[in-house]
């Protein structure tokens, strides 16, 4: 199993190319708050991003940066250039008949794709509620020839326009999520907050998610789950707590309700059979523990979810 392709598949991620920029300083977008992730992938020319009242960041051709919770940014041809307001009226009036954003005629010219990433606000906490709400990808020709790669092949599939190119693009989207994520992994240091994505770094802990992924309705002890990667009970409580930031026990019961409430929202399968199916043998002990963790338990939390 692959504890990070779980949470993926459990928030429903799904991407969609919103647009192909060329812009030509100079120039400025003021893009809002909007749900879900948003992604932008510089493929020629320069341009700076701006986040609240943090500094310009340069972002040169090959950069990816992501928005996880999708925050109200600035992009420029300048550090201080005038930003129009990104509305769907703006939108339609700088829109080329092929689909593509082009703003201004003359001037060095920038162009970048941007795209958005639409996630079950609800069930995705496990992944994006740990994320940054900027994560900049620089390009590097060593440790990020695999996004680079991925940013040449996007732009070529959105300028071509053959048949095919929007399936192709939304793939190869889905592709750059899951770089850019690996990639934030691999430069975090040892003191970041703990969380089960730093356990996906260190190959024992990685193999417990997985285990717990895998068979979650299993009835585990902290001793039966250090027999799996061959250390004591007290090492891996140790070493899971200090990475994990909670219990091995803790992390199983969360999970189970992370998974119970994706079922609850998309599935017409009944309570018992969902509470069996994460591992409680008693339908009273399911609904207590799922109205701990959820604030409501399992039938009214479907109720509402299937009205929202």
């Amino acid at each position: 199993m692959d504890p990070l392709s779980d949470v993926l598949d459990l928030s429903r991620v799904r991407s969609a190319l919103m647009v192909s920029v060329r812009a030509c300083a100079p120039w400025g977008l003021d893009l809002p708050q909007f749900h879900g992730a948003g992604f932008h992938a510089i493929t020629s020319g320069t341009a700076w991003l701006r986040m609240g009242d943090g500094d310009p960041l340069q972002l040169m051709p090959g950069d990816v940066f992501m928005l996880p919770a999708g925050a109200r940014h600035r992009v420029s041809s300048q550090p201080d250039s005038r930003c129009i307001s990104f509305d769907t009226a703006t939108k339609q009036q700088l829109m080329t008949p092929d689909g593509d954003l082009l703003l201004g005629t003359s001037g060095a010219t920038t162009t970048f794709v941007c795209a958005a990433f639409d996630y079950d606000l609800d069930v995705g906490e496990p992944l994006m509620g740990l994320l940054p709400p900027l994560i900049h990808v620089p390009s590097d020709p060593v440790s990020g020839r695999d996004i680079a790669a991925i940013v040449e092949l996007l732009a070529m599939e959105v300028g071509a326009r053959r048949p095919g190119s929007r399936a192709a693009a939304a793939r190869l989207l889905d592709t750059l999520l899951i770089a850019v994520i690996r990639h934030w992994l691999d430069h975090q240091a040892d003191g970041e907050a703990p969380s089960w994505l730093r356990a996906l770094r260190d190959p024992a802990l990685a193999r417990i998610l997985a285990v717990l992924h895998e068979r979650p309705a299993e009835p585990w002890t902290v001793e039966g789950l250090a027999r799996e990667v061959h250390v004591s009970r007290a090492t891996l409580a140790r070493r899971f707590a200090e990475v994990v930031g909670e219990p091995p026990l803790t992390y199983l019961a969360r999970w189970r309700m992370h998974l119970a409430a994706q079922r609850l929202k998309y599935s017409t399968d009944t309570v018992e059979t969902i509470a069996r199916e994460v591992g409680y043998n008693s339908q009273y002990a399911f609904n207590r523990a799922f109205a701990r963790h959820r604030g409501q338990p399992p039938g009214r939390y479907r109720r509402f979810a299937g009205a929202a």
